[in-house]
């Protein structure tokens, strides 16, 4: 192995450990029998789950967080997709500069999205309501969406659908009946990664949500104000279904990340 590769390999591997470092101190913690922040922890007790499970206030936030999640994965799908087919078909300049100003989200601080998001959330009185974070968070997704689907269209013959328009079908029927099923591992990546990244954000829920507070302004209230053994739990549950997700993503995704980075 060159000395490079394998300087690189280390580096890597140094990096990867100091994120996951944290870890093996969450987990722990979570099943702790004291009655505070204590490590290592001094017994095994599932009495933090037992905690969040019957506390009214953290599943209200839970369940917000999943509604605002799917209804965000929804709405990005549904501008993502028609967005994705018009960038990878067409042939004017002019709308493939959308490209990057679909990317925008991605590229901006999130912190100047959330002030520009507020402003206009304010006037038109969504702050606080659980749907108004909901599309601040598709706006936050749709980049998955494009991308992943633009990758797989760029890859997918258009010939197929011209075949299909040949024999008779519209183009709205080819796109559905052809193009639309084979491109399912992208579609099914893009939903994941939509999902997570509405599910697992802050700033955008600290500036919209009001008291309708999501999982993760939840989280973060509970670290500033009354910190205890019950936000280790809820890591370590947030950190199981982004993991599942992930794996979904790499089970029925397969080969959509990869064309996707490689296409941009």
């Amino acid at each position: 192995m060159p000395p490079g590769r394998l300087l690189l390999g280390l580096v890597a591997g140094l990096v990867f450990a100091f994120l996951m470092l944290p870890l093996l101190v969450v987990f722990p913690i979570s099943v702790s029998s004291a009655s505070y922040l204590q490590f290592p922890p001094p017994g095994f007790s599932w009495q933090w789950y037992e905690r969040y499970l019957s506390d009214p206030v953290w599943m209200a936030a839970t369940w917000r967080s999943v509604k605002v999640a799917a209804l965000a994965t929804l709405m990005a799908v549904l501008m993502g997709v028609p967005l994705a087919f018009a960038l990878a078909r067409t042939r004017l300049r002019a709308l493939r500069l959308l490209d990057r100003f679909v990317a925008a989200p991605v590229i901006l601080p999130t912190i100047v999205l959330s002030i520009a998001i507020y402003g206009l959330f304010a006037r038109l009185q969504l702050i606080g309501e659980w749907y108004g974070i909901a599309i601040a968070h598709a706006v936050l997704a749709l980049p998955f969406v494009v991308i992943l689907v633009g990758a797989a269209l760029r890859d997918f013959d258009p010939a197929q659908e011209q075949a299909a328009m040949g024999l008779g079908a519209t183009w709205w029927q080819a796109a559905w009946r052809v193009t639309l099923p084979q491109l399912r591992p992208s579609l099914v990546a893009a939903s994941f990664l939509a999902f997570v990244s509405s599910f697992d954000e802050l700033v955008v829920a600290m500036f919209l949500s009001g008291a309708a507070m999501t999982l993760p302004k939840k989280m973060f209230d509970n670290i500033m104000l009354e910190i205890d053994p019950t936000i280790a739990a809820v890591s370590v549950l947030q950190i199981l279904l982004v993991g599942v997700c992930l794996g979904l993503v790499s089970v029925f995704g397969r080969g959509a990340l990869t064309r996707s980075l490689g296409g941009k």
